[in-house]
């Protein structure tokens, strides 16, 4: 996606598709302002909200390529686990595409898999866990997936894994678009960090 015209076309390809903004922003690693404002550019006009556009699709197509972040991922969360005396029990993948990553860290590191599926309609905020795996309850649990550009999503899985009766312990991202080292209190890690200077 070189330009704003081919980022429109596919906002609007997934908006027909039945995607809500929230989706659309998952899945062109966007925000869910620049979803909305991409999707209504031709109406209200007006400048784009700050946000940077990240693509890894060179890394996904190959499991190995995606293998090698995790392994990454991994050696953060142990750093960090050290620093905190805290090891975790379980690493939870935000679906869609946090669960390659911590599908990979999982078996790295010998942990439970835990699911979570955000929520599609953001003023619910929460989502839920899949029953076909691991539920935090009583574990110490790090969340994984890739982009984080609101921290909405984290937000909601750090609640829900509180309710749930777990204690989320670390959050780790291929890539923050945020200033932020923590969310809720929980520490953020990143393997990059990718920000507007403005």
């Amino acid at each position: 996606m070189k330009s704003i015209d081919a980022l429109v076309k596919k906002a609007i390809e997934y908006k027909e598709k039945g995607l809500s903004d929230k989706e659309i922003g998952d899945e062109l690693h966007l925000s869910p302002e620049t979803v909305t404002w991409l999707l209504s550019r031709g109406v209200g006009g007006g400048a784009p909200p700050k946000d940077v556009k990240i693509g890894w699709r060179s890394i996904g197509v190959y499991g190995n390529r995606i293998g090698f972040l995790a392994a990454a991922i991994t050696d953060i969360i142990l750093e960090e686990s050290g620093k905190a005396g805290a090891e975790p029990d379980s690493i939870l993948g935000v679906s869609i595409n946090g669960i390659p990553f911590a599908t990979l860290v999982s078996e790295d590191m010998g942990k439970e898999l835990i699911i979570y599926r955000p929520s599609t309609e953001r003023h619910r905020g929460g989502g839920a866990f899949s029953s076909n795996y691991a539920n935090p309850e009583g574990k110490k649990v790090v969340i994984v997936d890739d982009v984080l550009s609101t921290g909405d999503t984290v937000k909601g899985a750090i609640s829900d894994i509180q309710d749930a009766g777990g204690t989320p312990i670390l959050t780790c991202v291929v890539v923050n678009k945020t200033g932020q080292d923590d969310i809720l209190g929980v520490p953020l890690r990143a393997l990059i960090r990718a920000r507007a200077i403005a």
